[in-house]
């Protein structure tokens, strides 16, 4: 009898520790269940922002391609209104856009009409430097009319159309006139052509005499003023 009596204390003992383990395994395993529930909650909420995330990316790259457009559209109609309104409605501006490794590039390119067949040329080999001085001067008006905010202030040009053709520089001045009465901004250059300062509102000759720098108003022009 003594010998079954320990023999039941052993076995008593036996499951008490057997029931303790069980309950061990059985607190980790809800600690376990609480931590995977609070994991996946986790995971839902992430998949959850990176949904809205792809959708705000789409959408902000949608936008970036439609004001990419839009600025292209713009930057070429003002080019190519500048260019026919100085060499003739037989030429046009034109900008490829691609990407290259990741990062935008943008072509230009002056496109005319040659007995009714359009040849399309980089601005440099299109007839000369009148081409390439109408194509900056108006790149850099777009530039500044088109991107927001809108800077203040005039226009400074230094030698604008140097390399026209004495017969476009009254057309590329009446341009710049246009450009001044569009956009309500004045236009500062500096200049050697004649032409040039005989249409201006005002005009004044800087002369380096005996060392000094002397500045005087030129004498009436043509337009009344001065």
């Amino acid at each position: 009898m003594a010998a079954q009596s320990e023999r039941l204390k052993e076995l008593g003992a036996v499951l008490a520790q057997a029931r303790e383990e069980a309950l061990i395994r059985q607190t980790r395993r809800d600690e376990l269940e609480r931590l995977r529930n609070e994991r996946q909650e986790r995971l839902a909420e992430a998949e959850k922002q990176r949904d809205v995330f792809d959708r705000v990316k789409v959408l902000l790259q949608e936008s970036a391609e439609h004001a990419r457009l839009q600025a292209k559209a713009q930057l070429e109609g003002l080019v190519t209104n500048a260019l026919q309104y100085v060499f003739g409605p037989l030429f046009r501006f034109e900008i490829d856009l691609s990407d290259h490794g990741g990062k935008p590039v943008a072509e230009f390119f002056v496109v005319t009409d040659w007995e009714g067949t359009p040849v399309k040329t980089k601005p440099q080999e299109a007839r000369g430097g009148g081409i390439v001085d109408i194509t900056s001067l108006a790149l850099r008006v777009a530039m500044i009319e088109t991107f927001r905010p809108r800077r203040s202030g005039p226009l400074i040009l230094d030698e604008p159309g140097k390399h026209i053709s004495a017969e476009y520089v009254v057309p590329m001045l009446e341009f710049l006139k246009s450009t001044t009465e569009m956009f309500g901004r004045q236009v500062i250059l500096v200049t050697h052509n004649n032409h040039l300062t005989e249409g201006a509102d005002q005009a004044f000759e800087v002369r380096l005499s005996n060392g000094e720098t002397r500045v005087r108003p030129v004498g009436l022009l043509d337009n009344g003023t001065g």
